[in-house]
């Protein structure tokens, strides 16, 4: 799987968060948000910095029990001139919780995957500072830019909870569409080593990290593969589509992460 240093993933978490709170103070707390139509400005601020300040909690808590998560939602300011300073608080903090010591500690992870319970906030997180930068620069109508590296690891953390345990409870509509006879799909990008595999079986969509003969692929900059793939962009924007296209649009309209 195509993953990032933790230092890096962590520097990225208070970069992009940065860069989000620039553009929501830009466009102001009232401007609709047009690649998230049921948001404003200021919904997309206190859902990024509720959720740090949560997930910094869980992980400093060393939550392991999903009935003892936080319960409780950090209040967003007022004024929008505040929100650079708590942005940047709550992207520390969330960037902090998530030390080299927190790494492989006991921790609640909502995909029920392999992975650590920390090392899967992480990725959330950085998730959610990039997807979300990039909405509060479209309403600020300012360019977003994604470092191919992160948005190749952001690819792989969404086939990952696409695929996960936990999928299939938490979007059971998503999780059925998503199954099939063995269709295949793959996601390749041309400026990185990235490369995504997925196949459609009966019992569930599987996908692992490679090259593979496919019945689409899909070529592009890895930040025009993550925004599409996220349904930020159309996927025909900066891509190429060669094999059977509907498997393609059929795999984006059945995979909306419920923040969407």
């Amino acid at each position: 799987m195509t993953e990032l240093n933790v230092d890096h993933a962590r520097r990225a978490v208070v970069d992009h968060t940065r860069r989000l709170a620039e553009s929501a103070t830009a466009a102001g707390p009232d401007a609709a948000v047009p690649t998230a139509p049921k948001w404003t400005v200021a919904d997309l601020v206190g859902h990024v910095g509720q959720t740090q300040h949560w997930v910094a909690e869980i992980i400093e808590r060393r939550v392991t029990d999903p009935t003892q998560l936080p319960t409780e939602l950090a209040v967003p300011p007022a004024d929008p001139r505040q929100w650079p300073g708590w942005l940047s608080e709550s992207a520390q903090r969330v960037a902090s919780a998530c030390s080299d010591d927190a790494l492989d500690a006991p921790v609640f992870n909502a995909a029920g995957d392999g992975r650590s319970g920390t090392r899967f906030w992480l990725s959330s997180m950085l998730n959610e500072a990039v997807v979300h930068g990039f909405d509060a620069a479209a309403a600020a109508d300012r360019p977003a830019d994604v470092d191919a590296d992160i948005a190749a690891a952001l690819i792989s953390n969404h086939f990952t909870m696409l695929t996960s345990p936990t999928w299939a409870m938490q979007r059971p509509e998503s999780a059925h569409a998503l199954r099939g006879t063995g269709q295949t799909l793959q996601w390749r990008a041309t400026d990185t080593t990235g490369a995504w595999f997925v196949e459609r079986r009966p019992g569930a969509a599987i996908w692992q990290p490679g090259t593979h003969e496919a019945d689409v692929t899909v070529t592009g900059p890895a930040q025009s593969l993550l925004l599409a793939l996220t349904r930020r962009l159309p996927l025909a924007d900066n891509t190429t589509i060669g094999g059977d296209a509907t498997l393609a649009h059929h795999w984006l309209d059945h995979t909306a992460h419920a923040s969407n």
